[in-house]
């Protein structure tokens, strides 16, 4: 009864974070349904260069008009991990109100906040916004390159916005907003400038429904020519999948076949001949590997991230994660991981001590520092630059609080219990030869069989078969893409897993028959170099794909695709890892040895 009390804490905690994020997502206005002059919520959300996506800064702090009382809007876990710092706008657009050319504010810029905003239309910078949970946005300026020398180059500050919006009846379906082109203000020179700032609202009636009203943000990435690429992709990756599989196969069966029979041929036969290849070191194959609290912990880490990896696309597939529902997905991120760290602690435990470890405790640790302590280290460097920007993806300390509270009252209980069952669960390892008492020498090898070069040849086939949609995903995730065709990626990721097992499996056969018994951590390796060409990828795509720029951005992008590609080393890592553990385990049981 005691056990299941403390089993139900920390689920009942995380459960009521979850619902506490649920309700905040939403609107004001939690009906989205109004009245002729009902005030409609608009919140303004950030600014920020147009290349930069993890460079924002909060609306306000470019000297635009501001309300008379700005009013924060109370806001959920994902929200702030997302960026998001939504305060109320200037405008006011209330419901089938048309206005036309009415002024928000006039006011004397200053020298110092002229030169605020030219420095952010020079960095092309963008506004968001949020009008009754629909987006908006629109770029604050432009420079007039046009047959002009550099230095004669001139900077122009939008001053009049046109919102266009649509409604169906008594909701708000869709909202467009359109600068001026002519109303514009010259910021080229250090000076005090008069500004008058002005908006127009013009209401139009469509027959499109409340409940598809997002559908058009999906659609720009389930476009034909965008599905015949994902399509291409998936159709290159199949390919790559049936020859791989058909070659390792046929090669595999036809060389086992030839070993099983010449294995299990007249005993005396063989008894005048010496042994040969992976039969030779049944003795050893079964040998534990070094490190073994390590390797435990990262199979642990690396069977949580999949089971995380698993429910993340359950969620996406029953369309939890459409477009622009802020911060969705990294409340699903936290809350899945706080509650599936059991299954870290429950699977490294219970092999460390099939493995016949002692010190269990340590082990637990290890686990639970493995990924989120370079993870935590990553966060606090990346902070501090946000803090020193003064950006928006700087942490407030609340939300700091409540990360490290679910830390405490969830993750690591549930560690701990997961890790107990593990250790009661006393689980022999099922090893189908026994294990002599002395390892065998490991004869001479070249180098193409050395740890390196064989990570090369296991990392470099699921990759190809996952790299155009990786561009996707880091334009949608390092961009302004939206990416929501979710059956499509859940298909390239089975593919990934498919191929990551069938090559761990096809260079575990080639060590064990050059002699090599020293399979264990070389599997794991193997299986997880993937994650080590998805960072190389980022080098790439870095330079040659995005308009990234400036320290901030920088470190942003390759110290959290370092955290990414670390979780996806560990994930494939333990997949490649159970497949050689099957595939061996299942040769060695197929033949009789003394």
């Amino acid at each position: 009864m005691t056990k299941t009390m403390a089993v139900g804490v920390p689920v009942i905690i995380a459960f009521l974070i979850l619902c506490g994020a649920a309700d905040l997502v939403t609107s004001d206005a939690s009906n989205h349904r109004y009245k002729e002059g009902d005030a409609v919520p608009l919140y303004a959300n950030k600014v920020g260069p147009f290349h930069n996506p993890s460079e924002t800064y909060r609306y306000f702090d470019l000297p635009f008009c501001s309300p008379d009382a700005v009013k924060e809007k109370k806001e959920a876990l994902g929200e702030v991990l997302n960026g998001d710092r939504l305060v109320s706008a200037p405008y006011k657009l209330e419901f089938l109100k048309h206005k036309d050319s009415e002024q928000v504010c006039k006011r004397t810029l200053k020298k110092e906040e002229v030169a605020k905003f030219r420095s952010a239309v020079n960095k092309d910078y963008y506004f968001q916004m949020y009008y009754d949970d629909l987006p908006i946005w629109g770029f604050i300026g432009k420079v007039d390159k046009e047959n002009k020398d550099p230095s004669e180059y001139k900077t122009y500050l939008y001053k009049h916005i046109h919102f266009d919006i649509l409604y169906n009846k008594d909701r708000v379906i869709e909202i467009n907003v359109q600068t001026d082109p002519h109303a514009l203000v010259d910021l080229t020179e250090d000076k005090e400038v008069d500004v008058e700032f002005l908006y127009t609202v013009k209401w139009r009636e469509t027959n499109t429904h409340f409940d598809k009203r997002m559908d058009k943000y999906s659609q720009s990435s389930s476009l034909p020519h965008h599905l015949e690429i994902h399509w291409f992709s998936i159709i290159n990756s199949c390919v790559t999948v049936l020859l791989l599989t058909g070659f390792l196969a046929t090669i595999l069966m036809r060389v086992l076949k030839n070993d099983f029979v010449k294995y299990a041929h007249d005993e005396e036969a063989a008894e005048d001949q010496e042994e040969t290849g992976w039969k030779y070191i049944h003795g050893d194959v079964f040998r534990f590997p070094k490190y073994k609290s390590l390797f435990a912990a990262a199979l642990g880490s690396g069977t949580q991230l999949f089971t995380l990896t698993i429910f993340i696309f359950v969620l996406a597939l029953v369309g939890v994660f459409y477009p622009y529902n802020r911060g969705a997905l990294f409340t699903a991120l936290v809350v899945i991981y706080a509650l599936t760290s059991g299954i870290a602690g429950y699977t490294a435990t219970s092999f460390y001590c099939q493995l016949e470890g002692t010190n269990w405790v340590r082990n637990l640790l290890l686990t639970g520092c493995l990924f989120c302590g370079p993870l935590f280290l990553t966060f606090c460097f990346l902070n501090t630059v946000a803090i020193a920007y003064t950006a928006t993806a700087a942490l407030p300390f609340g939300t700091i609080v409540v990360i490290v509270l679910i830390w405490t009252l969830v993750t690591s209980p549930l560690l701990v219990l997961g890790g107990i069952a593990g250790k009661n669960s006393k689980a022999e390892f099922q090893a189908p030869v026994r294990t002599t008492k002395y390892p065998r020498e490991i004869p001479p090898l070249p180098w193409y069989r050395a740890t390196v070069p064989q990570m090369a040849m296991a990392g470099f086939l699921p990759f190809s078969a996952i790299y155009i949609e990786l561009y996707y995903i880091f334009a949608s995730v390092w961009g302004h893409r939206i990416y929501t065709i979710y059956s499509i990626l859940f298909i390239v990721f089975i593919i990934l897993l498919i191929v990551t097992a069938f090559i761990t499996v096809a260079l575990t056969y080639f060590q064990l028959a050059a002699e090599d018994h020293e399979w264990w951590w070389r599997s794991f390796l193997c299986g997880g170099s993937t994650g080590i060409f998805i960072y190389a990828y980022c080098l790439y795509y870095y330079y040659a794909r995005s308009d990234m720029s400036g320290f901030m951005q920088t470190s942003f992008f390759f110290g959290y695709m370092a955290c990414i590609c670390y979780g996806f080393f560990l994930m494939l890592g333990s997949v490649g890892f159970r497949a050689a553990l099957l595939f061996v385990r299942h040769i060695y049981r197929s033949i009789k040895c003394e």
